[in-house]
């Protein structure tokens, strides 16, 4: 029997359990599959997903329009312009207005608060598709890359290297959902958020994953079987972008760094990439390269959550 997330919100990983985090991947899994074979799925004949934009995209929009298309469904895009989110409008207006109109909302924003207060006051599910905090779909295509090249997630050593930013908060959190033990590899002062580790290191520990943060490259990155890096100064950090060059001098991914690692560790970049910074553009294309099955990953994990937010899943 299917668990019922039929209604919720994807705010936080933690609006996941360790079960329902394993039916998104097993859904996206059965989707990915489908799609390969030619096999059409129009779970969501006749809905339609609201998308605001206050950030740029290319994976988020172009994956959440497609997988609306392949569903059947139709996703209309609002950009900053169009909406004026918290400005022209308040956000418990847009929610209101949006939930009369769409099926699902989904939000790229600036601040976690917005999206927050979107499922707040929203009558339909909200998904969050990126704020200063989180990051939840890029790590549900992340933990489907790494369960397909692995063939598991309990117990695989993921070492992340560079700032402890929303990708990387949102990766402890699923990481330690699925027991996988995970190393943030930053330099001092950039780690990721007290409170957030806190609350990943308990959860760890009650499903047999481990956290770890250092800033010793070479002992965070040893045997590693997943290495993953992002760039170092995120959109809203322009200004601090060359001070963030010199302080991760020495955090670059190239192949030095990948001869330190389980002779069969993968690659993992979220995109977009400033090669020559957080990783070398050799390394990215190395045999054991996972960036672009991440990439398309967001389209079959994203399937996943909207069919099944929507209850249109199969039982």
């Amino acid at each position: 029997m299917a668990l019922d997330l039929a209604g919720g919100d994807l705010v936080a990983m933690t609006d996941l359990t360790p079960e329902t985090l394993r039916q998104i991947l097993d859904t996206a899994d059965v989707l990915k599959a489908e799609r390969q074979r030619g096999q059409p799925h129009p779970l969501l004949v006749g809905r339609s997903l609201a998308m605001i934009f206050q950030k740029p995209s290319t994976r988020t929009r172009v994956s959440f329009e497609t997988g609306m298309a392949q569903l059947g469904g139709q996703a209309i895009t609002l950009n900053e312009r169009d909406i004026g989110i918290g400005t022209r409008e308040s956000v418990e207006d847009i929610a209101l207005v949006l939930s009369r109109y769409c099926d699902l909302i989904t939000a790229r924003v600036r601040d976690h608060e917005t999206v927050t207060e979107l499922a707040r006051h929203a009558t339909v599910p909200v998904i969050n598709a990126l704020s200063d905090v989180e990051h939840p779909l890029q790590t549900l295509a992340d933990l489907q890359t790494i369960r397909e090249k692995k063939g598991r997630l309990r117990e695989v050593r993921v070492t992340w290297v560079g700032d402890g930013n929303n990708v990387c908060h949102s990766l402890m959190y699923g990481c330690a959902m699925s027991g996988a033990r995970m190393t943030v590899v930053t330099p001092p002062g950039y780690e990721p958020d007290q409170t957030i580790r806190s609350e990943v290191e308990q959860i760890a520990w009650e499903h047999g994953g481990s956290l770890s943060v250092t800033d010793d490259v070479t002992e965070g990155v040893r045997d590693a079987e997943v290495v993953y890096t992002d760039v170092w100064a995120s959109m809203g950090q322009e200004e601090e972008a060359q001070e963030r060059r010199e302080r991760f001098r020495g955090y670059q991914v190239d192949e030095r760094m990948m001869g330190l690692t389980d002779p069969r560790s993968i690659v993992m970049h979220c995109l977009p990439a400033h090669y020559g910074e957080e990783i070398a553009y050799e390394t990215s294309r190395r045999p054991g390269s996972a960036i672009f099955d991440q990439a398309e990953n967001r389209l079959h994990t994203q399937k996943a959550v909207l069919v099944l937010l929507a209850g249109r899943h199969r039982r």
